[in-house]
C-alpha cells in the first residue's frame, strides 16, 4: 500500500521549466515503479514518463529532449524535470505506482495507486 502525492505544477509561460514532485507514504517504496501521466479536458489520459524500481535503470519519457525522470528513494519522492513547456503540455499531471517485474510500464493499466493530480498549465 502506497500513498502517492503530487505537487509542484502551475502556470508558466511557454518556454518554461517546471518540476512536479510526486512524495510517496507507506514502505518498500523502492518496489515500484513509478510513472507520471497526464490528462487533458476532453483527451484520453496520455503516458508521460516512466521509471524502473529500486535505482530506476530504467527509464524514458515522450519528450525526451524536455522532460526528465528521476527517484530519490530515500526521500521516497519521484521528480518530473519538464523543460520548454509548450501550451500542448496543459494538462492535469498524475504520478502512479506499480509493480512491474521488468524495466517501465507504459500503460496505466499497468500501475495501481495513483495521486490526485497537479496542474500545469502552459500560457501567456
Amino acid at each position: 500500500q502506497v500513498q502517492l502525492v503530487e505537487s509542484g505544477g502551475g502556470l508558466v509561460q511557454p518556454g518554461g521549466s517546471l518540476r512536479l514532485s510526486c512524495v510517496a507514504s507507506g514502505s518498500r517504496f523502492d518496489e515500484y515503479a513509478i510513472g507520471w501521466f497526464r490528462q487533458a479536458p476532453g483527451k484520453e489520459r496520455e503516458g508521460v514518463s516512466y521509471i524502473s524500481s529500486s535505482d530506476g535503470t530504467w527509464y524514458e519519457s515522450i519528450a525526451a529532449g524536455r522532460f526528465t525522470i528521476a527517484r530519490v528513494n530515500a526521500k521516497k519522492t519521484v521528480y518530473l524535470n519538464m523543460n520548454r513547456l509548450t501550451p500542448e503540455d496543459t494538462a492535469v499531471y498524475f504520478c502512479a505506482a506499480g509493480v512491474i517485474d521488468r524495466g517501465v510500464g507504459r500503460v496505466a493499466d499497468e500501475y495501481t495507486y495513483w495521486g490526485q493530480g497537479t496542474q500545469v498549465t502552459v500560457s501567456s
